[in-house]
């Protein structure tokens, strides 16, 4: 009963605040000319808009790498930024717009030293 108006409505109806908050973070990236996360393909160059859920120092071969996990509502992105221990106004909760290439590195997508701008 997938097609029944009545079905579908409950589930509409039903949704998570948490389904509801994803739905408008896509809405608000495409409304921004911004593409989305989940949509990204490797190696594509990309301009991408969500909020840093994740902030983290990892040093690598000694020197620091600090990594942001952007998240857009259709799915998540690990900013790089290498030889940074802090960016100014990049903090947790924050909202980006980046723009970069795009890599799948062990499943997961990536992007090095971004462009980006606090919004």
């Amino acid at each position: 009963m997938a097609g029944n108006p009545i079905s579908r409505a409950l589930r509409w109806l039903g949704r998570s605040s948490e389904e509801l908050d994803s739905e408008q973070a896509v809405r608000v990236a495409h409304g921004s000319g911004a593409q989305t996360i989940g949509d990204c393909a490797d190696r594509q160059l990309a301009t991408l808009r969500g909020r840093v859920a994740v902030l983290t120092l990892r040093p690598r071969s000694g020197t620091p790498w600090l990594e942001a996990e952007l998240d857009d509502g259709s799915g998540s992105i690990t900013l790089i930024w290498m030889g940074r221990r802090e960016i100014p106004g990049v903090v947790a909760g924050r909202e980006l717009k980046v723009t970069g290439r795009v890599s799948w590195v062990d499943g997961r997508r990536r992007m090095y030293n971004p462009h980006y701008e606090l919004l």
